[in-house]
């Protein structure tokens, strides 16, 4: 799994220039699923909907620790992840690089193999990773040429990019990939089945890269988002206030071609490790015998929308994310049905053999019984601070409704970039009242409470309103 991974970095989704030999072969070989997204564009949410099947208003874990807001920070004892279930059936559960899933408790209380390695980023000061250096006599990390945005009060912002005067040997990706191979081995040799994750904690900014990835393509050869022309125009106001905190605005055409080659830059860093992984399962004559997937927690903007990381704005950019995977024997091919992170827990426990009736997923091994899903739903609890959203999406629109005050909708065949709020166009009046009634229904079914304020506030009739368990009768006296 990637961390804040746009799918028009890879080769396979058609990004140009791509510079994804890894995955792409790996492709050629698998199921890929052109439809995925992601339940919830924060790392947090998505990662834990991934262990635990369920939906984030279901497991509770809304928002990254760092910048929580007052929710839930440990999942709850009574949300099984799926290594309980692979290790009594006999399996081997590790986990390297990112877990994000809780501010203190890390892979080992949720029964995988793995150290705990903190945060949102890159740690660079990880004892393992430390150790690693000086046992490999790698030099330690060091940047130059720094990027910053600029906040609104003018004062230095976030790093977006630097120089990493280190080789590639010797960057955290390549230690994560180090700590994957000694486990595959290690796996190999005791001879029981298997569960591995590797999590890396990039493409997600800063991008601090070794000289050969920060360069390897030319900023000319980019062509910027042409969602960079938004206006917020019709759009709620908080994006125009995130555009302004991330300094989306202060840098020119140049500098976001550049800007945008290094995040480019480190896919391929990346992909250059995954392959190493790929190999050592080659070399252990394990790659026949092996299920493996790639996803990514959620996208990143990258100056798409004049954003960047990701915001409280349901775009493609950050929803839609990579999915593929390899199943030895199995034929190439490509499924347009919607998927989602909770798929992928089931299929983990499907490849296991176990049961996936807990999971609020279904099993990708048949890629036929998500091809012909007409919709997906996905939920936003807040960044920085509480700011509830949900989503519909079908193949021609997507609907997001915001309780502050500014509903969206976007006809993705007359406007793939999303530029184009319209809700209250009357043209649409007919659409954006048929999809509100039925993303009500699917939250009614899935029991997310959100639902009690749609029913009043988004025109859903009265008798197709459901009662809520918590009504309390009024009395006139």
């Amino acid at each position: 799994m990637t961390d804040q991974h746009r799918v028009d970095t890879l080769g396979f989704y058609g990004g140009t220039p791509a510079h994804t030999p890894v995955l792409d072969d790996l492709a050629e070989r698998s199921t890929v699923f052109t439809s995925a997204y992601t339940p919830s564009a924060i790392c947090t949410p998505a990662r834990a909907s991934l262990v635990t099947g369920l939906h984030p208003f279901e497991h509770g874990l809304l928002a990254n620790y760092e910048w929580n807001s007052g929710h839930r920070e440990e999942l709850p004892a009574e949300h099984p992840v799926f290594s309980d279930q692979l290790r009594a059936r006999g399996y081997n559960v590790g986990h390297v690089g990112k877990w994000h899933v809780g501010r203190h408790r890390g892979p080992r209380e949720h029964g995988f193999d793995g150290e705990h390695i903190r945060g949102a980023l890159n740690d660079y000061s990880d004892p393992g990773y430390l150790r690693w250096l000086e046992q490999h006599d790698h030099p330690p990390v060091a940047l130059t040429d720094e990027v910053h945005t600029t906040l609104p009060d003018g004062s230095q912002g976030h790093l977006l990019a630097a120089r990493l005067r280190q080789p590639t040997e010797a960057t955290f990706e390549a230690y994560l990939a180090d700590l994957t191979i000694e486990k595959i081995g290690a796996y190999a040799a005791e001879g029981k089945p298997f569960s591995l994750t590797c999590h890396v904690f990039g493409p997600h900014l800063p991008y601090l890269l070794p000289e050969e990835w920060y360069d390897l393509i030319d900023p000319d050869d980019i062509d910027l988002p042409a969602s960079m022309a938004e206006t917020f125009a019709d759009k709620p106001a908080i994006q125009r206030t995130y555009s302004a905190y991330w300094g989306a605005d202060g840098f020119d055409a140049p500098q976001w071609r550049k800007l945008i080659a290094i995040y480019r830059g480190y896919v391929a860093m990346i992909d250059h490790q995954i392959g190493r992984i790929l190999a050592a399962l080659d070399e252990h004559g394990l790659r026949e015998d092996t299920v493996v997937c790639f996803t990514a927690d959620h996208g990143e903007f990258t100056g798409a929308h004049r954003l960047n990381d990701k915001a409280p704005a349901m775009y493609d950019d950050i929803y839609r994310i990579p999915a593929l995977i390899h199943t030895p024997g199995s034929p190439c091919a490509r499924c347009d049905g919607f998927v989602s992170l909770l798929d992928f827990h089931a299929t983990i426990l499907d490849v296991a053999g176990l049961p996936t009736a807990a999971s609020r997923g279904t099993s990708l091994l048949d890629p036929n019984a998500v091809d012909e899903r007409r919709e997906i739903v996905a939920e936003f609890h807040g960044h920085h601070f509480g700011y509830a959203q949900r989503m519909l999406r079908d193949r021609r629109y997507k609907l997001i409704v915001n309780p502050e005050g500014t509903d969206e909708l976007y006809d993705l065949h007359n406007d793939p970039d999303e530029l184009r709020n319209v809700v209250n166009a009357p043209a649409y009046a007919d659409v954006a009242g048929e999809l509100r009634r039925r993303l009500y229904r699917i939250l009614v079914e899935r029991g997310d409470r959100f639902a009690q304020w749609m029913a009043i506030m988004s025109g859903i009739p009265e008798e197709q309103r459901v009662r809520p368990e918590t009504a309390v009768e009024s009395h006139v006296h």
